[in-house]
């Protein structure tokens, strides 16, 4: 989240392809793709215009590439999809676009909520329970069209939190082979009040930094927290460390 109420997310998608290096546009390299966005815009409209000024450069590291497909959302309630399919940018961008799981393209996924009225959801709605990117992915769409309209703050973050719960990856089942991992951490954002909520899947405790709280200005001090703690709870705005340099 940038200071400005925008806010990306990067996940796994075997089937992104960034094409050929394209010497006419800037590269960005794919692991700071996300950090682009971040520096350059303060909406998602002027992030995918940002977007169109670069070309994002494949990334390899232990192996493994970097394919990723990118979601954002701001503060207006506007939000983007951003997915590179056979070496093309395709961009799924509007409020009604606000879930995201893996695998297949977006577009297949779209396909999969139609067999499925999830805007209407019943008891007997059928629904999906595996761990598949499939299934969470129409988990969270049946879930969201149940949350009510929140009172408030707390209540629209435990709504938000309660449907990433549903769809977690949970540790112990038998996932060899699968290739899907186990959910290590969820947040969730208020992007009104600039406010970041954490939780690690290994501690029943829920942080959060708020960050007017920050000194936000040119030349300030780099702030880290390790929120591998089980001791933490609650607002920790004022547990952050200063360090020399942010280590990415």
């Amino acid at each position: 989240m940038n200071e400005k109420g925008l806010a990306i997310h990067l996940l796994y998608l075997n089937a992104a392809e960034f094409g050929h290096r394209d010497a006419s546009k800037p590269g960005g390299v794919v692991t700071l793709w996300g950090q682009y966005v971040l520096d350059n815009a303060a909406t998602v409209d002027e992030a995918l215009k940002a977007l169109e000024n670069i070309q994002v450069v494949m990334a390899e590291a232990r192996g493994h590439k970097g394919t990723v497909h990118l979601a954002m959302e701001d503060a207006t309630g506007d939000s983007a999809i951003v997915e590179h399919i056979d070496s093309k940018p395709v961009v799924h961008h509007g409020r009604q676009y606000t879930i995201m799981t893996n695998d297949p393209t977006y577009d297949q996924q779209l396909a999969l909520l139609k067999e499925h009225d999830f805007s209407k959801p019943s008891s007997d709605t059928p629904l999906p329970g595996n761990v598949r990117p499939t299934d969470r992915f129409q988990r969270a769409a049946y879930y969201s069209a149940l949350l009510p309209e929140p009172k408030n703050q707390r209540e629209a973050i435990a709504g938000v939190l309660a449907i990433s719960r549903n769809v977690s990856v949970p540790f112990g089942a038998p996932y060899k082979g699968f290739g899907i991992y186990n959910t290590k951490y969820r947040t969730a954002i208020d992007l009104t009040d600039k406010r970041y909520f954490f939780e690690l899947t290994t501690s029943p405790n829920v942080i959060w930094a708020d960050l007017s709280k920050f000194d936000l200005n040119p030349g300030a001090s780099v702030m880290q927290l390790n929120p591998d703690n089980i001791a933490l709870s609650g607002d920790v705005s004022g547990k952050f460390a200063k360090i020399d340099k942010a280590q990415f």
